[in-house]
């Protein structure tokens, strides 16, 4: 794409973002006191996430089942068909006993995130001559002392981690789409100001000397 595309589409989505300020501030009031909720409410987001998990595995399955027999000339059908029946039994039981199904997805997690942790160190080590290395290094340590801690009190940890760590992403993703919203109500009113007659450096201004 040329330049000129490319600032025009830069220019049509910078208008778009501008005008729509109001409701990506008003996401992120309610993602921020979702996410300030469920830091102190990390047992019940745990089972509702997990629920929320479950029914979308539950429609996975449905939509593969559909699909396999939509298509039962394929080589694969039956494959298709195993897969979304193991999706909609796994949906239907984390859905019926969440509380079982968070304990295994925490250690799963603890052990996914141990494991990052030490394939960032290793990765760090490999990269001591970048000059940031040293951040690769740290956010490794974090990763492994989280891995540890969620593994070390599992499975007691299986009963809030996962609804911490969607509060923590609801108070992150929330601030973060408030500060874009209250950044792109500045820059509106900015090109407001500036386009308004009588301003100093604006063509109205010039037209009425």
């Amino acid at each position: 794409m040329d330049p000129i595309g490319r600032t025009q589409i830069l220019d049509v989505s910078r208008e778009a973002l501008q005008k729509s300020w109001g409701w990506l501030v008003a996401l992120g009031v309610l993602q921020v006191v979702l996410g300030t909720i469920g830091l102190g409410s990390a047992f019940l987001f745990t089972v509702a996430s997990v629920m929320l998990f479950g029914a979308l595995i539950f429609v996975g399955g449905v939509v593969g089942i559909v699909q396999a027999f939509a298509a039962r000339q394929w080589s694969g059908f039956f494959l298709q068909l195993l897969i979304g029946i193991l999706y909609v039994l796994a949906g239907v039981v984390t859905f019926l006993d969440p509380l079982a199904a968070s304990v295994i997805f925490t250690l799963v997690l603890g052990i996914a995130i141990l494991v990052t942790g030490v394939f960032r160190v290793v990765l760090a080590m490999q990269h001591r001559d970048l000059a940031g290395w040293g951040w690769i290094l740290a956010s490794a340590v974090i990763s492994i002392f989280l891995g540890l801690v969620i593994i070390a009190r599992w499975p007691l940890s299986g009963f809030w981690v996962i609804g911490l760590f969607v509060a923590i992403e609801l108070l992150m993703n929330g601030w973060a789409c408030l500060l874009l919203g209250l950044g792109a109500r500045a820059a509106a009113r900015g090109a407001g100001a500036q386009g308004t007659p009588g301003t100093p450096g604006t063509p109205g201004t010039a037209a009425e000397t």
